[in-house]
């Protein structure tokens, strides 16, 4: 525990630091944002706000967590597949938001260009899982700590799990703060069920991932001077999934990854909605912080109010454990 409480100091540390050094380079190559022209109209004073800030919260957690994270007792071998699907997914972030900069749009990367990778990362990560002894094919039920045996299966819903919830976190990537804030509060809980697991290693990495979430908020706070992007988004993702498979309890997500689950929930129900109805919405906008910001909600409000309900779900899901 003691690690994972170092890593947050020294990510914060990093974070702050490199934060200060990114944002005018950013700001010098112009890789500003491109704001989809459909957008609330509050957000259109946001264009050319610099994106990728995400490398902010990466390089941070990642230099932290191998500092800390090798320093920890146990193994580390699930701290390092934690590391490299994040930065996997990282990578991919970062070649959708360089398309957008250089065709001066919001669209990247098609989506079938995401999805195609992010299903191959996806599904290398579930097969290894699904051979790896510390993991296997069982997955721990919350509350009633019985243990289902998928056999076969874990890998195409633990793939459908990892790539759905990556892009969940793009889809929460909304508002000033948002996806940061609740990012912070999903790896400060997984770190405490991975030192509840004895995972001191990975708890030390989700640690650094707090802090530089946190680190990385002083800058993109409201009103935020720089965006994550994809770059972040997708970094984020990567991470909180991969380390609810590696404690093989993914179901826990659905408190953790709550509103990051209702982006990706509320999106499909206005597309089925909409094409049900022949063009009719049954939210102002999606995903659904939109509509709580176009029916009058200030974003401040609405990244209180959903930081708040995380807090509140991750002491569940911790105590579903304890």
């Amino acid at each position: 525990m003691r690690m994972s409480v170092y890593a947050v100091l020294a990510a914060f540390c990093f974070g702050a630091v490199l934060g200060k050094i990114l944002l005018p380079v950013l700001h010098k190559l112009k890789f500003g944002q491109n704001i989809y022209e459909l957008a609330p109209e509050a957000h259109k004073k946001k264009q050319g706000t610099p994106t990728m800030g995400g490398f902010v919260i990466a390089g941070a957690a990642l230099l932290s967590s191998l500092v800390f994270g090798l320093l920890s007792d146990g193994e580390k071998l699930p701290l390092l597949l934690m590391l490299v699907l994040a930065v996997a997914n990282l990578l991919l972030g970062f070649a959708d938001d360089m398309t957008k900069i250089r065709q001066k749009h919001n669209q990247g990367l098609t989506p079938k260009q995401k999805l195609a990778v992010q299903t191959i990362l996806a599904l290398l990560f579930a097969i290894y899982c699904y051979f790896s002894p510390s993991v296997g094919s069982k997955i721990i039920i919350p509350f009633l700590k019985k243990e289902l045996d998928l056999g076969i299966l874990y890998i195409p819903i633990t793939a459908f799990i990892i790539v759905g919830t990556t892009n969940s976190a793009n889809l929460l990537d909304g508002l000033d703060g948002l996806l940061t804030s609740v990012s912070y509060v999903d790896f400060a809980a997984l770190a405490v069920l991975c030192v509840l697991a004895g995972q001191l290693p990975l708890g030390a990495g989700c640690g650094a991932l707090m802090g530089g979430c946190l680190a990385f908020l002083l800058y993109n706070a409201y009103p935020a001077k720089v965006f994550m992007g994809d770059t972040g988004s997708m970094f984020i993702g990567g991470a909180v999934s991969a380390c609810a498979v590696l404690l093989r309890q993914p179901l826990l997500l659905l408190f953790i990854g709550f509103w990051m689950m209702m982006s990706s929930l509320s999106d499909l129900i206005q597309f089925a909605y909409f094409r049900a109805t022949h063009g009719k919405r049954i939210f102002k906008m999606a995903p659904i912080h939109h509509h709580f910001e176009l029916s009058g909600m200030h974003e401040v409000k609405i990244v209180a109010m959903y930081m708040t309900t995380t807090i509140i779900l991750s002491l569940i899901a911790v105590l579903s454990v304890y």
